[in-house]
């Protein structure tokens, strides 16, 4: 395989946000599948502990499209710091890893019907 597998995680508050960052991730090829999640969510923010229900989405993805990804992520999301982690996949069935490349490589050019 030429590239290798990555899981990013990010969390979202709406289910607007959810539904905008699967659509774009999914129609620029930059996911593969992506898994949406109720979590709460615990951390420090300004000094003081906060706690928020969040949707926590993981994103199946290439190293390669995982910097576009970031991007997308980063122009299309509420918070000042969206968490955008980058996890790499060390192994898993070799059949579901080369539907990921196959699923994030760009789109094949549209057949013109051979029309100059």
């Amino acid at each position: 395989m030429s590239e290798t597998g990555v899981v990013m995680m990010t969390t979202v508050d709406s289910d607007a946000q959810v539904e905008t960052l699967c659509r774009v991730l999914l129609e620029e090829r930059l996911a593969a599948c992506i898994q949406a999640m109720p979590v709460t969510s615990r951390y420090r923010w300004q000094g003081e502990v906060q706690r928020d229900a969040e949707t926590l989405l993981l994103i199946k993805t290439t190293a390669d499209a995982a910097d576009a990804a970031i991007r997308v992520i980063e122009s299309h999301h509420d918070y000042d710091t969206p968490e955008i982690l980058v996890l790499p996949v060390t192994g898993g069935l070799p059949a579901y890893l080369r539907w990921l490349e196959a699923e994030t490589r760009a789109a094949p050019p549209a057949d013109d019907g051979g029309a100059d």
